[in-house]
């Protein structure tokens, strides 16, 4: 279910790939409307996606009490992109995919797009 979590997901669940995509689609939509509902300022695509990616993995409740947000809103960039790596911890310890997974947003973005090649 590409990450998809809730009340809806339990042990044996079976989804078909329709499924899975449908899914998916609804958990990027949420995350990229919890991202235009908290940020105040405007962001380069790179930096929305970077956040749609952060929010869709960690939640718009956690995103909203972050310190990565409450930097990013006040104009501080380099401080809100310091703040992904933070965010790697699970049940109290650092967990290597989480960690990859923050500096690949906190690099994303800081990425500007005349930077990124189309492949």
């Amino acid at each position: 279910g590409y990450g998809h979590t809730g009340p809806d997901v339990h042990p044996g669940l079976t989804i078909t790939q329709m499924d899975a995509e449908a899914l998916l689609l609804r958990d990027v939509g949420n995350a990229a409307r919890g991202v235009n509902q908290l940020v105040t300022i405007p962001l380069t695509q790179n930096e929305f996606d970077a956040l749609v990616d952060f929010v869709f993995n960690l939640g718009a409740t956690a995103f909203a009490g972050s310190t990565l947000l409450r930097d990013l809103n006040a104009g501080n960039i380099a401080g809100a992109a310091g703040e992904f790596q933070k965010w790697d911890h699970a049940g109290g310890r650092v967990l290597a995919g989480l960690l990859q997974r923050r500096l690949g947003e906190a690099s994303l973005f800081q990425t500007d797009a005349s930077d990124v090649q189309n492949t």
